[in-house]
């Protein structure tokens, strides 16, 4: 799992926002003409030592801000401890100047406190709200993270989604071959294991070669014509410089079931579905001989859908008229599984 970033504040921000604070402070001495150098390095010196012990003070202590979350008001007891502290802080430091550097004559205290008190609101102010930031930044990756598992968990769900209704038409079609004792029973058994067998193997992955994904197919429509016989046509006319491209396991597999589930199928009505590549799209498409009391749900569709946009953010275009039905899928030729 990975590890929450704990907030944290640039020494550069720090030191370079005290240094600009003491800057601030000593421009008014420059316009004074009783002021001397001194003056200006101490009036300076004092104002950035200040700004540096009110920016860590209230980094560990108002609160702990690596560990726990602030309170909702922006105004509370710990800024007035901070307060009341850099008061105590200003009055100790404007003294050990004057013994250390024996000053006569500095600005009157009060005018340091006051100082004082304006740097810890400033300090403060932009600290919370460089704190608020970091917890909007840190609910954004939760919420990511928890999308991110939700698709994980949603698409897991969908690549299970092969018609269950395919296996036991297999079972009735060998059933019905074994009563007539059909000389191709055996080949049936061979192929539908192969299917099965690619099933269990594929669908652990998001991707396979569209190579793959045709060798699936090719044992599909094997058992699908010792089904319907020549009532089923599939003619295939992808280009072969696109069989290193990737595609969602079972996609063409679920398309073309998707079209048998609403068009007749029958030896006086052919049901002829066109598979072929056109530029950067994988194509089915079939003649549109709709069954009668059959409702679209557009469940199978979606699947697909779901799948190519969890996977490459990319939706499946359908164009249908009053005589065809298409279904464009994009090709994928950067890929990866996880």
């Amino acid at each position: 799992m990975e590890k929450v970033k704990s907030f944290h504040v640039s020494r550069k921000v720090i030191w370079g926002s005290s240094i600009a604070l003491a800057v601030l402070a000593s421009i008014p001495k420059l316009f004074d003409a009783d002021s001397t150098p001194g003056d200006i390095v101490i009036n300076s010196s004092i104002t950035l030592m200040f700004s540096i012990f009110i920016w860590y003070y209230n980094i560990y202590s108002l609160p702990k801000f690596s560990t726990q979350r602030t309170n909702k008001s922006l105004f509370n007891w710990k800024l007035l401890l901070s307060v009341i502290l850099g008061i105590l802080i200003m009055v100790v430091l404007v003294i050990g100047h004057q013994e250390l550097f024996q000053i006569s004559k500095m600005d009157a205290p009060i005018m340091f406190e006051l100082r004082g008190v304006l740097i810890n609101l400033i300090v403060y102010m932009f600290l919370h709200l460089l704190f608020q930031n970091y917890q909007t930044q840190q609910m954004g990756m939760e919420l990511e993270r928890t999308h991110a598992i939700h698709l994980g968990a949603q698409y897991e769900l969908l690549k299970q989604q092969v018609n269950p209704h395919f296996l036991f038409n297999s079972l009735n079609t060998l059933k019905s071959m074994v009563e007539i004792q059909d000389p191709q029973s055996s080949d049936f058994i061979l192929k539908l294991s192969d299917f099965y067998r690619f099933t269990l193997e594929s669908r652990k992955l998001d991707l396979i070669p569209l190579r793959e994904e045709l060798q699936i197919l090719d044992s599909y429509v094997y058992l699908l014509k010792a089904r319907f016989e020549d009532g089923f046509v599939l003619i295939n006319e992808v280009d072969k410089r696109q069989y290193d491209s990737a595609i969602p396991p079972f996609t063409l597999q679920l398309l073309i079931e998707n079209c048998i589930k609403h068009n007749v199928v029958s030896l006086d009505k052919p049901l002829q579905i066109n598979l072929y590549s056109e530029d950067d799209f994988l194509i089915i498409e079939n003649k549109i001989q709709l069954k009668r009391g059959v409702l679209s749900t557009g469940v199978g569709l979606e699947n697909i859908n779901q799948r190519f946009m969890h996977l490459i953010h990319k939706e499946i275009e359908i164009h249908k008229t009053e005589t065809t039905f298409k279904v464009k899928i994009p090709m994928i030729y950067d890929y990866h599984n996880n």
